[in-house]
């Protein structure tokens, strides 16, 4: 595995203080805010002076009962060459269920949602894995996750999972410490177990992140400072194994330079203590691919997951009734906050809502979204909540109307024709109602 060194999350609205920053070896950009023939300046000149990049993809959802699509393996792939990446990183995570497989509305989570740690999720995973290493040009690794709640009957620990899935796929895992230390607080796991457990030396490279806690709930934020108990975790696993690369994650609430180039100096100095042997190779047993699975067990295991997940999932965006063995408290925790961050992801992707609507944007987005689960992506998602407030909601004033009608109009068509006389009827009537 390529040596890394020390990274840091690049970002737009850190772009140009991260070319600034001394001692970064590698970068690593979000694959969806990627266009291949529009590559951000900051990155072409990292690239160009050797710092390494490497798309990091949030939206694949290889723990999904259903298997990868192929747009966005071959979206993820064109990244890969288009930034010269030597490996490519997903989440072992679910992001949408429902569809076919349950003959039931599609819903998407617009976040990470951790997979029951069963033999039918690990065969699936295992499955949806061959299929993305095979569609992708580089290695692909995958990371663990933070979650606010478990699942449950679960079978494996999550060191047993993971160790079980590099064994039979050979894929390299990206260790996020940040996620062992809120799975630790949510979910009353050992880090220093997992760490027993999993294959270190399978290691492609490490997170480290901060977040908060919350009523004796950790939230991985990506926007505080590291605390010392995930250094602590990062210590544990440098003193084990050498990571071949060790990442600082910030995703908002971006402090000066400084205090990200004083977090910076705090990983390096943690891992340089810990001194640990510099191992090579990969895990003991540990096949390349391992054998292939029984299609026909695995498609069992599939309508199985899907229909876990569909149900877990319409829980947490359409309010239907917790399954059976779940927290409750944990779920309306999760449910909220999967909210809150769909409102402010909105925000960033149509920033014209939060001004046109000023101080009632949020709850009423929030209103919206308890009876409107997101069925597509983020940018649907804002020309929804804005159709359904001009046609149902109470607007302040006519001129928030007429501008909020004028931004609707503007970016939803032209759009192709559906083939169905009352879905072109529909829409047609919308846009004249819009209109008025």
């Amino acid at each position: 595995m390529q040596r890394l060194g020390t990274g840091i999350g690049w970002r737009p609205e850190i772009a140009e203080a991260v070319e600034r920053m001394p001692g970064i070896d590698w970068v690593e950009a979000v694959a969806e805010n990627v266009c291949p023939g529009h590559i951000p300046e900051s990155l072409r000149r990292l690239r160009d002076r050797g710092v390494t990049v490497i798309p990091h993809g949030v939206s694949l959802g290889l723990g999904g009962a259903e298997r990868p699509d192929e747009d966005r393996l071959t979206v993820l792939a064109e990244r890969a060459e288009a930034l010269a990446a030597p490996l490519v990183t997903e989440h072992i995570a679910f992001v949408r269920a429902g569809g076919l497989l349950t003959a039931s509305p599609r819903l998407e989570a617009g976040h990470l949602l951790p997979v029951p740690r069963t033999r039918d999720a690990l065969d699936v995973l295992c499955e949806n894995i061959r299929i993305a290493q095979a569609a992708l040009p580089v290695p692909l690794a995958v990371e663990n996750i933070a979650a606010l709640f478990s699942w449950p009957g679960e079978e494996m620990t999550e060191g047993q999972f993971l160790y079980e899935l590099v064994d039979r796929t050979g894929v390299r895992l990206l260790i996020d410490v940040a996620n062992l230390h809120t799975n630790h607080v949510n979910r009353g796991e050992d880090p220093a177990k997992a760490l027993d457990e999993l294959p270190v030396e399978a290691i492609a490279y490490v997170h480290v992140a901060g977040g908060f806690e919350r009523d004796g709930v950790w939230h991985d934020s990506h926007a505080h400072a590291v605390p010392p108990a995930v250094l602590d975790i990062l210590a544990d696993l440098a003193s084990r194994v050498r990571p071949p690369g060790v990442l600082l994650e910030r995703d908002e609430n971006f402090p000066e330079p400084a205090e990200l180039e004083r977090e910076l100096a705090a990983i390096r100095e943690t891992v340089e203590k810990a001194k640990a042997p510099n191992a090579n190779g990969k895990p003991s047993g540990v096949r390349d691919g391992g054998a292939p699975q029984d299609p026909t067990g695995t498609e069992a295991a599939r309508q199985r997951l899907a229909l876990a997940q569909a149900a877990l999932l319409s829980a947490l965006v359409a309010g239907t009734p917790a399954p059976e063995g779940f927290d409750r408290t944990r779920l309306v925790v999760q449910a909220r906050a999967l909210a809150s961050k769909r409102a402010d992801v909105v925000a960033k992707v149509a920033p014209e809502l939060p001004e046109i609507l000023a101080g009632a944007y949020r709850p009423e987005f929030l209103a919206y979204a308890q009876g409107h689960p997101m069925t597509d992506g983020y940018r649907h998602d804002a020309l929804a909540f804005a159709e359904h407030l001009l046609l149902h909601g109470r607007l302040e004033g006519a001129h928030v109307q007429r501008e909020l009608s004028d931004w609707w109009l503007e970016r939803s068509g032209p759009a192709p024709l559906s083939r169905r006389p009352a879905a072109r009827l529909a829409r047609a009537t919308r846009r004249v109602l819009l209109r008025r």
